[in-house]
């Protein structure tokens, strides 16, 4: 199962290749386990059941971030440890991580599941809505634990060299759900519930897959018994706030996405009513794939950033970077010419011209799509940030990005240029967030321009 890999000799494009295609191909599963729900509740049960899933899925937006915060805190400080031989430190760091994440998530999930009622409406849910966001929730928060373990586990796999299998969780998921989606929606006429139910089982597989190989056929990382003596604790916790620490800005991420959903929902039904929502929807379904992707390219680079800045090999380090950028980059202006040639059908394979919501989306996707090129640049920086244990940096990029440039584009632009103003929010903050970056980084460069000329004077 693992495959051939060497952080700090293997050539850098070889190496970066090697990690890229399964990853992609495995995130890009992922978000087709997300979009098969669209399209079978679309044409199977109706725009008003997609406007319902769309709010439900701050929730799913969370746990996917809960289980990137400790998949790259912890993967971080393991392949530190790794590059200096600790195999059994990273062994528990990784442990550590998915033990606390697990109950974390299992504590929301039955938190969740007891006020259901309380929780759609508090996630912006209209009462003609609430009975299918319900029904919905009811079936898909039970299981939340094993798409965290999912989300978190795919890091350690891949740490452990083996990011083929990591793939392969990925893709038997997503079948499952595809198949069963069918059978449950269109053959025993389950709606809502066999859509949900579907997702869970094909959740579950993924999950059991990803914690078999770290139990079984793991050879450089693996799950230790968790100890709960008092030292062991203290030390486990300390443990989890560094990792929290570092993987901060991959959960404020994820959290920026679930808040782009409730204040585009929150938006788009004040102006449009529920077939706003739908419309919404059908981006928010289509963007797990920009997203995915992106964040693909930066877990791709991060154990070769994390391992060879562990090892002092800085040059390893930015040719990394600068390879991260252009693939980025690259993919953002293909996903954006899509999108502004297709959106018609993209449209199509959620609903028919026969519903509200579609003249709306097909109106919307150009606008929305603008902000992808920035998009990418954005998360491959945020994700470089992190790899280096720059955290703090990396989450106050993300709060910018997610939370202020966000409100301020969901609050100011439809004011001045009406449902045209909704789309282009997301586009806005994405630039913001970009222009943000660049001047970072020109500063850094300056101070530490700066500080070489310095040295040779003092050296003259």
């Amino acid at each position: 199962m693992k495959d051939s890999i060497d952080f700090g000799s293997m050539d850098i494009s070889r190496l970066f290749r090697k990690l890229l295609i399964p990853t992609v191909l495995g995130m890009v599963l992922s978000a087709v386990f997300v979009i098969t729900d669209g399209i079978f509740i679309g044409k199977g049960v109706g725009s008003d059941a997609l406007a319902a899933v769309n709010i439900t899925a701050p929730l799913f937006m969370i746990t996917t971030g809960v289980g990137l915060m400790f998949g790259v805190g912890a993967s971080v400080v393991a392949s530190i440890h790794l590059a200096h031989g600790k195999r059994k430190t990273a062994s528990i760091n990784i442990t550590q991580a998915l033990v606390f994440s697990s109950l974390l998530i299992g504590a929301l999930s039955a938190g969740c599941y007891y006020f259901v009622e309380p929780v759609g409406r508090l996630l912006g849910s209209s009462e003609r809505l609430l009975p299918l966001v319900t029904e919905y929730m009811s079936w898909y928060v039970p299981f939340l634990v094993f798409y965290l373990i999912l989300n978190a586990g795919m890091f350690f796999v891949r740490l452990d060299g083996a990011p083929n299998y990591a793939m392969w969780c990925n893709a038997i998921a997503a079948v499952t759900n595809i198949v069963l989606d069918y059978v449950f929606i269109f053959i025993f006429g389950w709606g809502m519930m066999g859509a949900a139910f579907a997702t869970s089982l094909g959740t579950m597989f993924g999950g059991v897959m990803t914690l078999v190989y770290l139990l079984r056929f793991s050879r450089t990382v693996k799950l230790y018994p968790v100890k709960l003596s008092r030292k062991s604790m203290r030390l486990t916790f300390r443990n989890i706030g560094y990792m929290v620490k570092l993987g901060s800005s991959a959960f404020v991420s994820e959290a920026s996405i679930a808040c782009m959903m409730f204040l585009g929902n929150y938006v788009f039904i004040r102006h449009l009513g529920e077939d706003g929502v739908a419309a919404f929807s059908i981006v928010c379904y289509f963007f797990p794939i920009i997203f995915m992707v992106y964040n693909a390219i930066a877990q791709s680079a991060q154990p070769i950033i994390s391992y060879n800045f562990g090892t002092g090999n800085s040059e390893r380090v930015r040719r990394t970077f600068r390879l991260t950028i252009k693939t980025a980059i690259l993919c953002g202006i293909c996903f954006f010419v899509l999108n502004m040639w297709y959106n018609h059908e993209i449209v199509s394979l959620f609903i028919d011209r026969s519903y509200g919501a579609y003249d709306i989306a097909v109106a919307g996707i150009p606008y929305f799509a603008t902000g992808y090129i920035f998009f990418a640049f954005n998360i491959v920086g945020i994700g470089y940030y992190q790899s280096i244990e720059r955290a703090q940096r990396a989450t106050i990029i993300t709060l910018l990005r997610g939370i202020v440039f966000m409100l301020i584009g969901f609050t100011a632009l439809p004011y001045f240029f009406g449902v045209k103003g909704i789309w282009l929010a997301v586009p806005l903050a994405e630039l913001l967030t970009f222009l943000y970056i660049v001047a970072i980084y020109l500063k850094d460069r300056f101070l530490s321009h700066r500080g070489n000329v310095s040295l040779q004077h003092g050296n003259v």
